[in-house]
């Protein structure tokens, strides 16, 4: 029997509207030892990893959590700040700005929590937070514009896994994508048109997305034809010729054929073909992280350089642009309509809520 958690409930509180946005996570600190529960939870994932369990435990945690969470240490100490993970930090500012746009579009009060899929704070905590918040409305905004079965379903698998230990469940919606919304578009096309006004446009401008096995886009993931879909509205925004940009994924990893063409390998090519200088944007970060600060912005800058470029540009993340954050509130604000909230005569009725309190306390409750 699954065992619930309790959860202290006051009939007094005004039921509200919640907003969980999600990432996917960062280890606690950059040491091996952080980097060790981080990457055990992250690669246990059947949507990340999903050979046999039996056999990936083996390889898991008798071969991978053995040698590369120093690796990876290194990695994320080349990017820690004073403030800790990128990531986390972002996150947080991010979270900030959609709350205040959003309390200032809804005329009651609309909590809006961020939640990891792995690491801290965890998706759990979060929706308990909610939960005493007395959220009975809840939208999930996965920041991953691109629909992927290892990203945006394992979110959905998380927040169910989650609601499993509840005896109550709110009313709840789930975004499932935005790779074409008009908002996030033309975010992206603004901070390419930001950075042409203070360097002139490179040669070729490479739409660097994470990469997933091309197993999973043969067997329906829509991925892949989603990481297309921006790469070209963003370009037809920008008035771009289709032999002045191109989609590339980066972060592979394993033996198996993941979706190419892979970034590392075109921009050493394009170096050798005699392009010199190329900008690379990642629309499928809605922050800047380890992929793209050390592996893009690093790793993949120096094989460009070393083949013979001459001029790597990395184009930030959105992370907190203000037209980033608008275009993820007007997201919000157009998948909770229907809700309470969302009308335009929606007030707070205070003499209801002491009325139902009474009711309440009438009929045995505590609170």
């Amino acid at each position: 029997m699954t065992q619930t958690t309790a959860l202290e409930f006051s009939h007094a509180e005004t039921p509200k509207l919640g907003v969980l946005l999600t990432n996917l996570g960062t280890p606690d600190a950059p040491t091996p030892s952080a980097l060790r529960r981080y990457l055990a939870e992250f690669l246990w994932d059947p949507r990340v990893v999903d050979l046999p369990r039996p056999l990936w435990w083996i390889i898991l945690h008798g071969i991978i959590l053995r040698t590369r969470p120093a690796r990876s240490a290194k990695a994320y100490q080349s990017v820690w700040t004073g403030d800790g993970s990128p990531l986390l930090q972002i996150a947080k500012i991010q979270t900030e700005g959609v709350r205040a746009r959003l309390q200032q579009r809804y005329k009651a009060p609309v909590e809006v929590v961020l939640g990891m899929r792995y690491g801290n704070p965890s998706i759990a905590s979060a929706l308990a937070q909610l939960r005493a918040a007395n959220v009975q409305r809840l939208l999930v905004l996965p920041l991953y514009p691109q629909y992927s079965c290892s990203t945006t379903a394992s979110t959905f698998d998380a927040v169910a896994q989650a609601y499993t230990k509840q005896r109550w469940l709110p009313e709840t919606r789930f975004i499932n994508h935005y790779h074409d919304q008009k908002g996030y578009i033309e975010a992206l096309a603004n901070s390419l048109r930001d950075q042409w006004q203070r360097q002139e446009p490179g040669e070729k401008l490479i739409f660097s997305f994470h990469g997933t096995p091309k197993r999973f886009l043969e067997e329906g993931d829509p991925y892949y034809c989603e990481c297309q879909k921006t790469a070209r509205l963003v370009a037809e925004s920008l008035e771009l010729p289709d032999e002045r940009w191109q989609v590339c994924f980066q972060s592979r990893f394993g033996r198996e054929e993941w979706l190419q063409p892979y970034t590392d390998v075109t921009l050493q090519q394009l170096a050798k073909d005699g392009v010199n200088n190329v900008d690379v944007i990642c629309p499928g970060f809605s922050a800047d992280c380890l992929e793209t600060i050390e592996e893009i912005g690093e790793e993949n800058r120096d094989n460009f350089l070393h083949a013979g470029g001459e001029q790597f540009n990395y184009i930030p993340a959105l992370n907190d642009r203000d037209d980033h954050l608008d275009a993820l509130a007007d997201l919000i604000i157009q998948h909770t309509r229907g809700w309470p909230e969302s009308e335009a005569d929606y007030v707070v009725d205070a003499a209801e809520d002491k009325l139902r309190q009474q009711r309440a306390k009438a009929l045995g409750a505590k609170n």
